[in-house]
């Protein structure tokens, strides 16, 4: 746990550095506006869909393929942060963030079911949560480096996406060097199918607890125009613009331990509908009339509490729905909805954005978000289910 922790640690280092300066990057430095910036935050937070259930059959189908499915995962996005240094333009920036989500999107589940399968349904949403922590850790140090490197540099941006580089590939060391592998290949007769994984949605408990994440995702704002909103409300410059995800991974960091064992001891349901509540209610900050730097703080403080309290939570949440040969594959089934309709609400946004403003954007996703956690309300699980 610790090992696949640090892995997490390290790799969000490098990808933070990145996300951290993308927004500005792409809207300031590359004139895009926010129509094409929609576009691709929607590629490079939405592409994975198309490659977790890949990702999770085939750790599943090895049985003790995970730590390998999730490593060639986590070596095709260190690969992709080089390639950075020579887009451009619009079509391959979105080539080489589609290939680095590919990447994550191979890792993710096989990542998840590891957790999952070293840990009891007593102590997964603490599990979980000291996962998310040790990663959110590197999303607090991430953004801080790159920060820092533009201060110091000249070619501020490519420094970056070098820098990125070397810290991905160190985290690829880590986990060939010391994360042990999955479980033992399956019995004969057992050989997992992607038929059989989409098959897990005729559980009741995963069928509902799917449609619930798929529907607060489409109403799921992106970071990155989280981010760009506040910098637009507030006035932040450019320079300081890369210190904002901090706020969300302090907050993400402090909370997601104990959240966790909240979800342990009240089930992962009640904690997940609290997080969209809490993000719920940055929005409405963002949309009232208050300036200063407690508004900054405060929607930097929920937008942390969201995460702590559904990313981690959802997944110990789906596992106790999901048997042990199809646990990667399972995962992968519901990562796959969020993330498209995260990549459906990136577009959305994008373009509400562009033909009405931010404001009337950001006021149609909180009346979105609302509407579908009432909705979710009415999904509860037949049982609770213990994450």
């Amino acid at each position: 746990m610790l090992a696949l922790g640090t892995v997490s640690l390290v790799t969000d280092v490098s990808s933070e550095m990145v996300t951290a300066v993308l927004p500005l990057y792409l809207v300031t430095g590359l004139g895009l506006s926010p129509l094409g910036f929609g576009l691709l935050d929607g590629i490079y937070n939405g592409f994975s869909a198309l490659v977790r259930l890949v990702g999770g059959h085939f750790a599943d189908r090895g049985g003790g393929r995970h730590k390998w499915v999730a490593g060639l995962g986590y070596g095709i996005s260190a690969l992709c942060k080089p390639l950075l240094l020579v887009a451009h333009s619009l079509t391959p920036l979105g080539a080489v963030l589609a290939a680095d989500r590919t990447g994550k999107g191979l890792r993710t589940a096989p990542r998840d079911a590891l957790i999952s399968l070293s840990s009891t349904p007593e102590t997964r949403g603490r599990a979980f949560g000291v996962h998310r922590a040790m990663d959110t850790a590197g999303a607090l140090l991430g953004p801080l480096v790159a920060f820092l490197i533009l201060r110091a540099t000249v070619d501020g941006y490519d420094a970056v996406f070098a820098v990125s580089a070397c810290v991905a590939a160190l985290g690829l060391l880590v986990l060939v060097l010391f994360v042990p592998g999955g479980r033992a290949p399956a019995a004969p007769g057992q050989r997992p199918t992607l038929r059989a994984a989409v098959g897990l949605l005729r559980r009741r408990d995963l069928r509902r607890i799917t449609v619930c994440a798929l529907l607060l995702g489409l109403a799921t704002v992106s970071d990155s125009f989280v981010y760009l909103l506040l910098q637009r409300r507030l006035g932040v410059p450019d320079r300081w613009f890369a210190l904002l995800p901090l706020g969300t991974a302090a907050a993400f960091l402090l909370l997601a331990v104990p959240l966790g064992r909240l979800a342990d001891r009240v089930g992962g349901w009640a904690v997940f509908l609290a997080g969209h509540g809490a993000l719920l209610l940055a929005y409405a900050l963002l949309l009232t009339s208050w300036h200063g730097t407690g508004l900054l703080c405060l929607v930097l403080a929920l937008h942390g509490g969201f995460y702590a309290a559904t990313d981690g939570v959802l997944m110990a949440a789906a596992s106790d729905s999901v048997p042990e040969r199809l646990r990667s594959s399972g995962l992968a089934v519901v990562q796959t909805g969020q993330a498209l309709t995260r990549f459906a609400c990136s577009l959305l946004f994008g373009t509400a954005w562009t033909v009405w403003g931010d404001r009337a954007a950001l006021a149609g996703a909180a009346v979105a978000l609302a509407a579908c956690a009432a909705f979710s309300l009415t999904l509860r699980p037949a049982r609770t289910v213990t994450a």
